[in-house]
């Protein structure tokens, strides 16, 4: 059993107003993630594990409910669950695996050394968590204006600065749109000709050709 005396800081990357990071135009710097406000996610008190519940704090298609100041734990079938585990990593965002394309939001799990937990090494290894909504709006779907990670379908607004920031295609979000991620390449010369912003996505094609909207 997991001791109520663990705790795990969680750093979420949400949509709109937690979650609208910046990258550079014209194939400057990208972004990994997003800045969001800092939350803790807490392992709950119980005597037995109902069903939802891993050996593994947030192991993949486990849930969490959101809370003001906290995630935590909680079974996929119970009507606090809000979001659920699409993949989890130890370590660090910047050096592990990408999360996938459409990941909502990201926790970032602190390294913890309880008295005891589930599996008895009395350790919550650092790591993170790809959360999914489990209800819409879904901001890392194409055009959804926030998510960890930009892709193709998604659009950016131009800030003084030379960088861009994610945006909602359909002009719900705070600022319109200017430009479409229309192709992702592995270089500039293979972006189609109507290309105008060219915007650092990462992975293995790294590339996001972009056209005005």
């Amino acid at each position: 059993m997991r001791s109520s005396l663990g705790a795990v800081c969680a750093l979420a990357v949400l949509a709109a107003a937690l979650s609208t990071g910046c990258q550079s135009a014209s194939g400057g710097a990208g972004r990994n993630g997003r800045p969001g406000e800092q939350r803790t996610a807490t392992v709950p008190e119980v005597p037995a594990r109902p069903s939802g519940y891993g050996a593994v704090f947030l192991a993949i298609d486990e849930c969490s409910s959101f809370g003001r100041t906290s995630f935590t734990e909680v079974p996929c079938t119970s009507e606090r669950a809000a979001a659920r585990v699409v993949a989890r990593h130890d370590g660090t965002v910047r050096d592990g695996p990408r999360c996938p394309a459409t990941t909502d939001f990201v926790l970032h799990i602190s390294e913890q050394s309880p008295a005891s937990d589930e599996d008895g090494d009395g350790a919550v290894p650092r790591g993170y968590a790809c959360m999914r909504n489990l209800q819409p709006p879904h901001p890392g779907d194409p055009g959804g204006g926030g998510g960890p990670r930009t892709i193709v379908g998604d659009c950016v607004r131009g800030l003084d600065d030379g960088q861009v920031r994610e945006t909602a295609c359909d002009g719900t979000g705070k600022h319109a749109p200017e430009y479409e991620v229309t192709k992702a390449v592995g270089a500039r010369h293979e972006c189609p000709a109507s290309t105008t912003l060219y915007v650092r996505l990462g992975g293995s094609s790294p590339v996001g050709c972009a056209r005005p909207v």
